[in-house]
C-alpha cells in the first residue's frame, strides 16, 4: 500500500505534473491570485474569460491543485456550508434560496465548463446518497428530509431500507436520503485540466513559490513581491501559514483511502450502478465514490487537527488511520472484504470558526478572499471564483449579491485551546458513534449534543 504522495488521485496521473517556473522577481499585475487550488484557478478562469487584457499571475508554493482540489473526495454537490437558516437569519428566507439554487446550478456550470474545456475528468452526475446504519442515524435521517422538503430546490428523496439497497447495497443500511444535485469528479483530473485552461486564456502560473504575507496591493513571496490593485486570498487549509492569518481558519485533516479494483462479481452484490456519491448520517462521517475504474474511493476524519495549525504536506495518513476506514469500508462493504488497499493519504480544509464559507472584497485595500468550505469546496470554489470575479470587475450581479458575500467568522481561539476543543469535540463525536451502534435508541447520543455545543454548531 502507498501512503501519502499528495494522493492516489495524482498517482493515477503519474505523480506531480512537471513543475512551471517559479516567480523570477518582483513583478506587476492587474490581479494577484494566492494559491492555485480551486478556487485560485476558478476565479483566474473567469476573470480572463470576462476581460481577456487582464494581467493575472497566480502563485504556488507548490504545484496547481497541490491541496484540498487535488486530494479530496470528488463531490461536487450542491451543500450550502453554514446551513441555509443562518442566512435566513441575518438575509432572509429569499437570499437562502438564492444561495441553495446558485449552488445547484453551480454543478452543472462545472460540467458544463469541463466539456468545453475539454476536461475529462471522470464526472458522472449521478446524485448524492446519504444512508443510516442506526436507529438514531436513521432519526436524523428523516428530521433532515423534513428540513429540506421545508425548502425549495432541495429535492430530496427518502427512501426505506430496500429502496437504498436497489441503490448502493450498504450491510446494515436503514434509510437512505438522496438528491440529484451532485456529481462523482475525479479531483486531480479536473485542478490539471483547470490549469491548462487559465494558461490558455494568458494567465501565468509560478508554482514553487510560497507568499509569506498578503498587503495592500502586495503579494509578498521568498521569490519575490508581486505588486497589483488586487490581490486574492485562496489558500483554504493553508491560510494559517500566511502572516497575520494564523487563526482565520482551522486546517482540518481528513483522509482517504482507495482500493484496488474490485471484481464484477463484487459490483454485482454491491451495485452503485448510478455512480452517485455516497455519505451516511454518523457525526464521524464517511464519504466514498465508485471510481471510473471501479475502485471504492473512502474517506472520513482521522487525527482531526495537529497543535499550532501544522499541516503534513506530503498527505501521509497515520496507520490506525488507514486500518479504521479499511475496516468500516469493509463493513459497509463486505464483496469488497478481500479487496486490498492500494493508496491512503490526507489533506487538510479550512474550518472558520462558525463553520461557514465566504466570499468577499475590501475594496479600500484591493485584498480579496474566498474559502472555509468545511470539505464541500469542489462545487462552492467555482461559485466563489465566479463571484470574485465579478467583485473585482465592480459588477452588480445576482452573484454579488448572495448571502454569503462580506461574511466574516471570528477568529479561533489560541493554542492550546484550540488544540483541546477540536480533539475533545472528536473524541465525543466518537464516542456518540459507538454508543449509537451499541444501542437500540433512535435519540442521538449525549456526547453529540455536547460536541455541538463546543463547536458551535
Amino acid at each position: 500500500m502507498r501512503n501519502g504522495e499528495t494522493s492516489w488521485w495524482w498517482r493515477e496521473l503519474g505523480g506531480a505534473p512537471a513543475p512551471r517556473p517559479p516567480l523570477p522577481g518582483d513583478t506587476d499585475a492587474d490581479v494577484a491570485i494566492v494559491g492555485a487550488g480551486y478556487t485560485g484557478l476558478w476565479t483566474a478562469y473567469y476573470l480572463a474569460s470576462s476581460q481577456p487584457d487582464l494581467r493575472i499571475v497566480v502563485l504556488e508554493q507548490r504545484f496547481a491543485g497541490f491541496g484540498a482540489s487535488g486530494r479530496n473526495g470528488g463531490w461536487l454537490t450542491n451543500s450550502v456550508t453554514g446551513g441555509r437558516e443562518r442566512y435566513a437569519r441575518s438575509h432572509g428566507r429569499a437570499a437562502a434560496i438564492a444561495q441553495q439554487r446558485a449552488l445547484n446550478e453551480t454543478v452543472d456550470e462545472v460540467i458544463a465548463v469541463a466539456g468545453r474545456e475539454d476536461i475529462d475528468a471522470d464526472i458522472v452526475k449521478g446524485g448524492e446518497l446519504n444512508i443510516a446504519r442506526t436507529p438514531a442515524q436513521l432519526a436524523r435521517l428523516h428530521a433532515a428530509a423534513v428540513a429540506e422538503h421545508a425548502w425549495p430546490h432541495t429535492d430530496v428523496e427518502e427512501w426505506d431500507a430496500a429502496a437504498t439497497a436497489t441503490r448502493i447495497a450498504v450491510d446494515r443500511a436503514l434509510g437512505g436520503l438522496w438528491h440529484p444535485h451532485a456529481a462523482r469528479v475525479h479531483p486531480a483530473k479536473l485542478a490539471a485540466g483547470l490549469a491548462s485552461a487559465v494558461e490558455r486564456r494568458g494567465v501565468v502560473i509560478h508554482e514553487n513559490t510560497r507568499v509569506t504575507e498578503i498587503a495592500p496591493g502586495r503579494a509578498i513571496t521568498t521569490r519575490g513581491t508581486v505588486r497589483a490593485p488586487f490581490v486574492l486570498r485562496a489558500t483554504e487549509g493553508f491560510t494559517p501559514d500566511l502572516r497575520g492569518q494564523h487563526r482565520t481558519v482551522l486546517p482540518m485533516n481528513s483522509s482517504m483511502i482507495v482500493t484496488e479494483p474490485l471484481p464484477a462479481a463484487a459490483w454485482d452484490r454491491i451495485g452503485w450502478g448510478g455512480r452517485d456519491v455516497l455519505g451516511d448520517f454518523a457525526h464521524v462521517y464517511m464519504y466514498a465514490q465508485r471510481t471510473a475504474d471501479d475502485r471504492i474511493a473512502f474517506g472520513g476524519r482521522g487525527v482531526p487537527y495537529r497543535y499550532g495549525s501544522r499541516v503534513d504536506a506530503d498527505g501521509r495518513t497515520q496507520e490506525r488511520t488507514v486500518r479504521s476506514l479499511t475496516a468500516l469500508l469493509r463493513a459497509f462493504f463486505p464483496a469488497a472484504a478481500e479487496i486490498p488497499v492500494a493508496h491512503a493519504w490526507a489533506g487538510v480544509l479550512g474550518v472558520p470558526r462558525d463553520w461557514a464559507a465566504s466570499v468577499g472584497l475590501d475594496a479600500a485595500s484591493g485584498i480579496g478572499w474566498a474559502g472555509g468550505y468545511v470539505g464541500t469546496g469542489v462545487t462552492a470554489t467555482n461559485l466563489a471564483g465566479r463571484t470574485l470575479a465579478d467583485l473585482v470587475l465592480g459588477l452588480d450581479t445576482e452573484l454579488a449579491r448572495l448571502p454569503w458575500v462580506g461574511h466574516r467568522a471570528r477568529r479561533w481561539e489560541i493554542e492550546p485551546v484550540r488544540w483541546l476543543a477540536v480533539h475533545g469535540i472528536y473524541t465525543a463525536y466518537r464516542a456518540a458513534d459507538r454508543a449509537e451502534s451499541r444501542g437500540s435508541s433512535s435519540r442521538t447520543s449525549a456526547f453529540a449534543h455536547a460536541a455541538d455545543l463546543i463547536a458551535g454548531r
